[in-house]
């Protein structure tokens, strides 16, 4: 390929859209071009990264004795009522109707379609296990669409699924998943990929990972052990407080507290420190808006994927209206009607006293709050965020400390949800009809790529693993000019053609540090030069994106010992 021909501009300057540089840096080398809102077309250098990662995909999962499929994008709504979910998916799942009126969804994800597939055929003990997968587009109408690729409304996602008979069969299974999972984000250049413990969400099943890539930039937060291997998702993490009781338990009294309506305030008012306090933090059920009040510690706050599993029901914050009965500042677990809202008691209440907290009236505040005697007997529930230097929940030790990072990939015990739900049942051994068993696999191509080039980038563009690089070699001619430059290009471009090399080859007649400054977006790992300078001395500089190699090939040698070069470092890829 030579470059002149190669669509898209590369330019220098940083576009004033782009937070992150992964998104910045694909603009930039003439990767993408935006459409709409977290949409984008992708031009040739994209493509061929993409097309890599998916077969890459493809080998492991093939290796695994998966089957790859394809199921559609647009998907009758019939099918998703099947499974509830047509109904509890939110506006993020997009839904029309097409010509004869007949209500449609747009593929955000297919567990769905992969049951009514394969729900027929697989009515025997005998046709099991097996797993399916695809490669498809999707689509999701994020509410906050960012960072280029990491956070889209339409993308290309491998999900795959497997079908078992016991329990212990999709553990095992879920098992040999793993395993291959790792061995892609290696073979894809992000070796540093860990795992942690997440939430299921919308999925549903009981156990789930996800595959993180470390980053300043992710927008997950992690909490991770320092002193075992301990690693969930903040969402999944369980929030551990031990309190203690000092002292002798003060009697309740009502505080005037005018014009304070913050747990700040009204610890700095009574000189008090915030986990010596007890604060609400209300919100209200998406479907009815009932009020949802929730009292926890005044120094954590609320994590509201926990609570939105705890009361399965979807929340949003809180809008605390005039005669609603609730006080904004001044709300309390005293006194509070149990029967009129729904009351959560947070476990880092539990074993606490002398408490401050609302009064339920304005402009004033208990002092002496012991819940077990002043509201009695309540049910404390972990609905708290984890936070840095928190107890660790599987070596005990006060060492959790918060990352960020971005979900390149997740797996999912998901159980019999959805062949209960859409009537996929199989007769066992002994003629009994039972419901198969699902775990579910997935792995977002394009953000991949993203986290890629997240990880791996300098100033001047990406640094692409060589397993997944647009072209192994770029080829410059810094003097197209020069007969000799030219020449001796031209043959080691036909040369490379010839063996099949991925090869670009940039001859424009441009200045040195344009043509480097492209060469640098585009990211190939090994660079040629020729240039009438080293031609002089019978040679040609070959150099590495990475900068690990920088060598003077005498010109009859450049071929071999490029191929030699891109051997290696595919082989350090596997």
């Amino acid at each position: 390929m030579k470059i002149d021909k190669l669509c898209g501009e590369r330019f220098k300057e940083k576009p004033s859209d782009c937070v992150i540089d992964s998104h910045a840096l694909m603009v930039r080398g003439g990767y993408m071009k935006g459409v709409a809102n977290g949409i984008y077309s992708n031009y040739m250098p994209l493509r061929r990264i993409t097309r890599k990662i998916e077969n890459i995909i493809r080998e492991e999962m093939d290796a695994i004795d998966g089957q790859e499929v394809m199921f559609p994008v647009v998907m009758p709504a019939s099918l998703w009522s099947e499974s509830g979910r047509y109904e509890s998916i939110g506006s993020e799942m997009a839904r029309f109707e097409d010509r004869n009126g007949t209500p449609m969804v747009l593929g955000m994800t297919h567990e769905e379609a992969a049951v009514h597939l394969v729900r027929e055929y697989a009515n025997s003990y005998t046709k099991y296990p097996f797993m399916i997968y695809q490669v498809q587009t999707k689509f999701r109408d994020e509410g906050r669409p960012r960072a280029g690729l990491i956070r889209v409304r339409e993308f290309t996602m491998k999900d795959a699924y497997s079908f078992h008979t016991s329990q212990e069969d999709l553990e095992r299974y879920y098992a040999i998943c793993y395993d291959a999972y790792n061995r892609i984000f290696a073979r894809c250049g992000v070796p540093e990929v860990i795992t942690v413990q997440s939430d299921s969400g919308m999925m549903g099943g009981s156990i789930s990972h996800e595959y993180m890539l470390l980053t300043p930039i992710g927008e997950d937060t992690l909490a991770i052990c320092n002193d075992c291997d301990y690693r969930a998702n903040m969402e999944a993490a369980d929030s551990i407080i031990n309190n203690v009781c000092e002292g002798e338990d003060a009697p309740l009294q009502e505080v005037h507290t005018p014009d304070i309506h913050t747990i700040e305030d009204i610890c700095e008012f009574l000189k008090t420190p915030l986990e010596e306090s007890c604060k609400a933090v209300v919100y209200q059920k998406n479907m009815t808006d009932e009020y949802v009040v929730v009292f926890i510690r005044g120094d954590l706050d609320v994590n509201e994927t926990k609570l939105t599993n705890y009361i399965k029901e979807e929340i949003h914050p809180g809008e605390i209206v005039d005669g609603c009965g609730l006080f904004a500042g001044f709300i309390g677990p005293v006194g509070m009607d149990r029967e009129k809202f729904t009351v959560i008691f947070d476990k880092s209440l539990e074993n606490t006293h002398n408490l401050s907290c609302g009064a339920n009236k304005m402009d004033y505040h208990y002092t002496g709050l012991k819940i077990t005697r002043d509201v009695g007997d309540v049910e404390f529930v972990d609905v708290a965020k984890i936070k840095e230097g928190g107890i660790c929940p599987k070596c005990g030790k006060p060492s959790i400390k918060l990352s960020r990072g971005i979900e390149v990939g997740n797996i999912f015990q998901l159980g019999t949800k959805y062949t209960k739900s859409m009537g996929m049942q199989y007769l066992d051994s002994e003629g009994n009809l039972q419901y198969p068993i699902m775990g579910c696999y997935g792995i977002g191509v394009g953000r991949l790529a993203a986290s890629v080039c997240e990880a791996h980038h300098d100033d001047y563009g990406p640094i692409w693993p060589i397993s997944i690089a647009p072209w192994h070699v770029e080829l410059c001619c810094l003097r197209a000019d020069d007969e000799e430059c030219k020449g001796i290009s031209d043959k080691l471009y036909d040369e490379m053609m010839a063996d099949r090399m991925e090869v670009l080859y940039d001859d424009r007649n441009i200045r040195p540090g344009a043509m480097f400054s492209d060469a640098d977006l585009i990211g190939a790992p090994i660079r040629v030069v020729v240039s009438p300078r080293n031609l002089k001395e019978g040679v040609c500089e070959v150099v590495s994106r990475d900068k690990t190699l920088n060598e003077k090939v005498p010109v009859e040698n450049v071929i071999a010992f490029v191929k030699e070069e891109i051997a290696k470092r595919l082989a350090e890829c596997k």
